[in-house]
């Protein structure tokens, strides 16, 4: 039952010396105040980084090959070996964890740039051999034209998606690019469609600084023969990733004549690895800051504790009246824990409320933010709730040691004190 006279009092006692109830919650609102920033800048970061993984499809796979570490079957250690066209359908027909199997091979190796020209213009752009699959496997957002199909691969055609960046580089007064055509390595190409990424800020940019085109018009226009680069790989939505990552290694090391057990002949990754991965960077980031957050937080209690002492000793001739006129220790314990779960909770409110409103502030400024980096930091309403829980526990023990030393003193000692 709400006892309104004792509410009064607790306001009382502590309006009675208010600099030092404000000194004393210092602890617990900040405490409060940086364990919300800290979580929230995490979440902040991490949704950043989902969101630049989000053009991958969450079950995919890339793959490609590396020298041996071992010898085996007659072949010496330190063996290099490539992949081509006929192991692609070897995975196709023998691999059944996988959905789909997209060769690439890049011009110039990884990262390498080419100069394409078009009349006057001319750029640095990555240049790919592709197939139908890729777009599956790394979706981009084909906003003009089309992305390449099978007709393509299977006719050899010299044609070409290329990126919004190729786009205003190459067509800088925003013509029709579609059946134009740039100019590769000396070899001329027709524009098919122009894509847009679907990541934000600098990793758009970069991603769309690239042109797809088929892989078998690559490897003959380019002469690479059937040599493929790497295997970006689609698995299935019910097989694990690390289960279907052993199946397409054990696969392709079989064909390949590499050791079973060469933990190097292939390297590889799978979305769902990174992501985990950053599952556990995120929630060690979050752990650290409750711990941190927390160790704030039991400060500014243990300083609502001194304070209580001290309360506790100046108010020892009141505490003595109302023993003597028939307070029980019950009553006497409830009401100073009253006061200090009052006065802690007041200090995390406050650090509480300062923490959400910086936290909505700061999501309503990158709320049309280009960089992804850091987006829509958010703290769970369950943290919070948590957070008002562990204050009202930490309120009653911050409370409980000033309680016991009122009631430790007997009443006619506590009137004769001065």
């Amino acid at each position: 039952m709400f006892d309104k006279d004792k509410w009064i009092e607790i306001i009382q006692v502590i309006l009675r010396n208010p600099f030092r109830a404000i000194l004393s919650g210092i602890g617990i609102t900040w405490g409060i105040f940086m364990l919300i920033i800290t979580i929230s800048s995490a979440n902040g970061l991490e949704n950043g980084a989902k969101t630049n993984m989000a053009n991958r499809a969450a079950n995919s796979m890339f793959l490609w090959t590396q020298q041996t570490s071992m010898a085996y079957n007659g072949f010496k250690e330190g063996r290099g070996f490539n992949l081509n066209n006929s192991d692609v359908e070897y995975l196709r027909d023998n691999v059944s964890t996988v959905k789909l199997v997209s060769p690439r091979i890049q011009l110039g190796g990884y990262n390498g740039s080419n100069n394409v020209t078009r009349g006057v213009n001319t750029g640095a752009f990555n240049i790919y051999g592709d197939t139908p699959d890729y777009i599956t496997i790394e979706p981009n957002d084909v906003y003009k034209g089309r992305y390449i199909n099978d007709f393509d691969i299977e006719e050899g055609r010299k044609v070409c998606v290329i990126g919004r960046r190729v786009y205003n580089v190459l067509f800088p007064d925003e013509e029709d690019p579609i059946g134009e055509y740039i100019r590769i390595n000396g070899v001329n190409f027709m524009v098919i469609g122009v894509y847009r990424s679907y990541r934000k800020g600098e990793d758009a940019e970069e991603a769309t600084q690239s042109i797809f085109t088929p892989i078998s018009t690559f490897q003959k226009a380019f002469h690479f023969g059937d040599y493929v680069g790497w295997l970006s790989i689609l698995i299935d939505d019910e097989v694990s990733a690390a289960i279907a990552s052993e199946d397409v290694v054990a696969a392709l090391k079989s064909r390949k004549g590499v050791h079973p057990d060469d933990p190097r002949a292939f390297g590889f990754w799978t979305m769902a690895e990174e992501v985990e991965q950053l599952d556990t960077l995120f929630s060690g980031i979050r752990l650290v800051a409750f711990v941190f957050g927390g160790l704030v937080f039991i400060a500014g209690v243990v300083g609502i504790i001194n304070i209580m002492l001290i309360t506790v000793k100046e108010r020892t001739k009141e505490i003595g009246v109302r023993r003597s006129l028939g307070a029980t220790p019950g009553s006497i314990i409830q009401q100073i824990i009253s006061e200090t779960v009052f006065l802690t909770l007041l200090a995390g409110l406050v650090g509480l409320i300062f923490g959400v409103g910086i936290v909505e502030l700061l999501a309503y400024a990158l709320k049309d933010a280009e960089d992804a980096m850091f987006l829509n930091p958010y703290i769970k309403f369950n943290t919070i709730s948590s957070a008002l829980v562990i204050m009202i526990i930490m309120g009653v023990i911050a409370g409980l040691l000033p309680a016991l030393r009122a009631i430790s003193i007997k009443p006619v000692d506590a009137i004769r004190t001065e």
